[in-house]
């Protein structure tokens, strides 16, 4: 496990010295994180799926992340007065906190921490929740805030049902032939997704100043404390496998995912708070998602 992550953290760390010194385009973390997600999740989910065994542990990975949500939101609400939040610092919170880095930082987290087999347990939990959230949620909560229309109900069925990872998972639930001459393909497509995924990772940080102080702790505690203890207990309560469980509580774990925190920026809600969550909260994750691991064994 110390190799492993050593490994994650060498990579963060390329990716954001290759920034710094001007050696890729502006353009390469988008360009890495569009072939990790064209490419190396679909094949990744392709190899992996089919071999799962349906049941009511799969039903838990897509409860708990709505439920994070939901008691993201109650949370956030309930804080509002105490701490002065306005409209925007309180919509910044409850998406810095509700969505978590699932995919890019979540499947190679998972992956060191719990083996390759978590990874099809992480790509449930990532489509079929934190995607979603990103898909429906965040439209309408910015779209609230900064008196944006919202997007229609048919232009986020197109966006959910042409995104590539969640095609992937249409196709990998179904009951289809896996040909070897596939499953090779599979391999050699999902084989760059963790060091590329994290590279890219490393080119988006920006280690900006956490303000305002008090509104970034609290989430910070909310988002990689408070939260994997309520999907534990959520999952112990629905039964779900132990396995099932630790992933669901790493899942729950990550820090704020890193396109929630474009989205603030892009419609200028709390931009320097979104960062901070980004920033931060990722370098804080690398200590505290290890943690988590290390108790649920």
């Amino acid at each position: 496990m110390i190799s492993a992550l050593f490994t994650l953290f060498a990579l963060l760390v390329a990716g954001y010295l290759l920034r710094r010194l001007g050696r890729l385009p502006d353009d390469a973390a988008d360009v890495l994180n569009r072939f990790v997600i064209d490419i190396c999740v679909p094949a990744t989910i392709l190899r992996l799926v089919p071999k799962l065994t349906l049941g009511r542990g799969l039903v838990v990975l897509v409860i708990v992340p709505w439920a994070m949500a939901g008691i993201a939101y109650v949370i956030v609400r309930l804080v509002t007065r105490p701490l002065g939040l306005d409209r925007t610092q309180r919509t910044a919170l409850f998406l810095a906190t509700a969505l978590g880095n699932t995919s890019f930082i979540g499947f190679p987290l998972c992956s060191a921490l719990l083996g390759e087999r978590s990874l099809p347990l992480a790509a449930v939990y990532d489509q079929l929740g934190s995607f979603l959230l990103l898909s429906t949620v965040a439209p309408f909560a910015l779209g609230a805030v900064t008196a944006g229309a919202p997007p229609r109900a048919s232009e986020i069925a197109r966006r959910v049902l042409l995104f590539p990872p969640m095609l992937a998972l249409l196709v990998a639930l179904l009951p289809l032939p896996h040909p070897a001459l596939l499953e090779a393909l599979y391999a050699a497509a999902s084989s760059p997704l963790v060091p590329l995924a994290v590279v890219a990772v490393g080119l988006k940080i920006r280690l900006t100043p956490p303000r305002p102080l008090r509104v970034f702790a609290f989430g910070l505690t909310l988002k990689l404390l408070l939260l994997p203890i309520a999907a534990w207990a959520i999952a112990r309560v629905l039964g779900a496998p132990v396995f099932v469980t630790q992933v669901a509580v790493l899942e729950s774990a990550m820090p704020t995912m890193i396109t929630a925190g474009a989205l603030m920026m892009a419609y200028r809600v709390a931009g320097e708070l979104a960062a901070a969550f980004v920033g931060w909260g990722l370098l804080i994750s690398l200590v505290t998602v290890p943690a988590w691991s290390f108790v649920l064994r």
